[in-house]
């Protein structure tokens, strides 16, 4: 709790706090929630907010919830914020999309109204529709190469840990 307090303080969303700490968002999710956290994160969020380490690690736990098991599964309220998070995702690449179909008509419009005989407006068509792609293939989950198993890799390789 008090990780989310500073992080608030600062203005800071989970996602701005995990890439400056070098943390994922998910473990950031999950010492705001009350979890266990290593020394090492302890150490890169101390870091992050500036202050003794000793602060951060004085922290009491959270008592598990009795829907909490042994396996660490999230528990209702943690499910809800999770599929929350996954909706508004989901939502801003609709809008991104949406976004795109208006400008491009606009311009195929503005494109065939002012020079029919040079058409100019699938270059911005192309190079949006390349972001739009790239957009889906993170929402929908269509590169696994760069997915959870990947974060955790990259989080364990800059706390210096093994693999």
């Amino acid at each position: 709790m008090q990780v989310q307090k500073l992080r608030l303080q600062r203005g800071w969303s989970q996602q701005q706090l995990a890439e400056l700490s070098g943390l994922s968002v998910r473990t950031i999710q999950r010492i705001e929630n009350g979890s266990a956290a290593s020394t090492e994160s302890l150490k890169s969020l101390a870091s992050v907010f500036e202050i003794d380490f000793s602060t951060l690690s004085s922290e009491p736990a959270m008592p598990d919830t009795p829907t909490s098991s042994p396996s660490h599964t999230p528990s209702a309220s943690q499910q809800e914020q999770l599929a929350l998070l996954e909706v508004r995702k989901l939502k801003g690449f609709y809008l991104h999309l949406a976004q795109y179909v208006v400008v491009i008509a606009a311009l195929c419009a503005i494109n065939l109204l002012t020079t029919p005989h040079r058409l100019w407006f699938y270059w911005p068509a192309l190079g949006w529709g390349i972001g739009i792609l790239a957009h889906a293939a993170a929402i929908f989950g269509w590169l696994p190469f760069l997915g959870v198993g990947w974060e955790k890799r990259q989080v364990e390789k800059r706390l210096g840990r093994p693999l």
